[in-house]
């Protein structure tokens, strides 16, 4: 069996990869162990998640109204109804990809496949109907692996109560306590989630602060609010020690407010991910793994090998399905003689907590770090008729800006619809537009994307809802 191109793994960015190539004309096979496209994401990650924090979203909502004089009464929750919802839409999604891959004549083949050499992949396990024969060979291959939930050994004690995202998305039952270990994005939306369900959920984080690595102007108002709807935050805390006790898992912690050991009915690991990169026979080939786990690549998305291409989360950070579909069609458009790169000045990244944190280019953080002098343009929420008119005046709208062009370089949102949002921003960015053009670009009002035109006037010195004049 012969395939002009393989990509190994059926997640966002190796469907993107297969159908981006089917549609430039060449001959395409998806090889991959799950038996439905859409990997990580789809299946047990980014939609799954979503849909859950939608159900988390409504449940704080209704019981905000109560400011409003309307009360919806107390809630009653149905968990197989709603894990059957959740599985509805990813077999939705899944199958409308089965659909996609059979218009455009791409071969899903459904088997582990592992490197034999540069050339060739030995196929394993799966659905042998899928597969002609125990081998595939190529032109070239596109490798799409993806990541998985990182756990260190300390933590896996062999106990179903202690999960990973994976174990988490499954709802198997609303626990009545539970700590996260690990205050990133991923542990807060869970975390969030489950709260919002009714259990008690307490977070642990070795740093000084959630959301290590993210803007700390944004963060602030998702702790306060997290601070309100979790049981405790407890930060430069050090977990040392799991055990199973019964049906309770006992935690030891160590930290300047917390010390001992505690007893959760369930413990969600959320320390970040790992790229699989190992174990499927890359080391036959003459592709190269750096020291943090990940394929190198050039900026066509080529590694070592000249049959052999890499994207997604295997590569490298940002681990983020939309940059991994990116770099999937680039990918496929090398491999059709098109010339171009990968080569984005804005990757955004959402973490869709309530309120939901947004950004996209180089933050303020980061400008210091690289001794970068930029501007910094703010506009508060309470200023917003939209927000006010919502109840969400808990935002902030941030525009990094080189002070000597006034070019955009950055932009930092938290609020309602921060995800939505910072597509203007990452359009503005990738364009190299100014402050003016965004300030002198009409919005809707009352809306919260006026925030980005507002926050831009800021540094103009022109708002007109704020007093802040330009300094000269």
């Amino acid at each position: 069996m012969h395939s002009q191109i393989v990509v190994l793994g059926g997640g966002p960015g190796g469907y993107a990869a297969a159908f981006m190539a089917a549609d430039l004309g060449l001959e395409v096979t998806i090889v991959e162990a799950d038996s439905r496209l859409g990997g990580t994401c789809l299946l047990r990650g980014c939609i799954p998640s979503k849909a859950l924090l939608h159900v988390a979203k409504v449940i704080s909502e209704a019981r905000e109204m109560e400011e409003w004089g309307v009360a919806f009464g107390k809630m009653k929750l149905n968990v197989e109804t709603m894990r059957a919802r959740k599985e509805k839409v990813i077999d939705t999604l899944t199958g409308g990809l089965a659909q996609l891959a059979k218009r455009r004549k791409v071969r899903i083949v459904n088997a582990r496949g592992i490197f034999v050499d540069s050339q060739t992949l030995q196929l394993e396990g799966g659905d042998p109907a899928t597969y002609e024969s125990e081998r595939i060979t190529f032109d070239h291959c596109i490798v799409a692996t993806g990541s998985v939930p990182a756990m260190p050994g300390m933590f896996d004690i062999g106990s179903s109560r202690v999960m990973d995202s994976t174990g988490a998305l499954r709802l198997v039952d609303v626990p009545k306590t539970m700590l996260v270990i690990g205050g990133g994005y991923i542990g807060l939306e869970m975390g969030t989630v489950y709260a919002q369900l009714g259990t008690e959920v307490s977070v642990v984080e070795l740093t000084d602060g959630l959301l290590p690595g993210a803007d700390r102007d944004l963060v602030k108002p998702l702790a306060k609010r997290l601070g309100k709807l979790l049981t405790d935050i407890h930060l430069n805390t050090k977990v040392v020690g799991l055990k199973e006790v019964g049906k309770k898992i006992e935690v030891q912690m160590e930290g300047p407010d917390t010390n001992g050991t505690f007893s959760y009915d369930r413990v969600l690991v959320s320390v970040g991910r790992r790229p699989i990169s190992t174990g499927f026979g890359l080391e036959n080939t003459q592709a190269v793994i750096n020291d943090r786990g990940f394929i190198e690549v050039d900026n066509q998305q080529r590694t070592a090998d000249p049959h052999i291409l890499a994207i997604g989360d295997v590569v490298g950070d940002p681990m983020l399905a939309h940059k991994a579909s990116h770099e999937g069609k680039v990918a496929a458009e090398v491999l059709a003689g098109e010339p171009v790169a990968f080569d984005k000045v804005a990757i955004p990244a959402v973490v869709f907590t309530d309120p939901e944190i947004a950004w996209a280019g180089i933050t303020a953080e980061e400008a210091k770090r690289a001794g970068r002098k930029v501007a910094i343009a703010q506009y508060p929420w309470q200023a917003s008729g939209r927000a006010i008119a919502m109840g969400k005046t808990d935002g902030l709208t941030k525009w990094i800006i080189d002070p000597e062009t006034d070019r955009l370089l950055g932009c930092g949102i938290v609020g309602s619809g921060a995800g939505e949002l910072i597509a203007e921003a990452v359009v503005a960015l990738e364009m190299g537009c100014t402050v003016r053009d965004v300030a002198d670009s009409i919005h809707a009002h009352p809306t919260l994307s006026e925030t980005l035109a507002f926050a831009g006037e800021v540094h103009l010195g022109f708002a007109t809802e704020v007093y802040r004049p330009k300094r000269k």
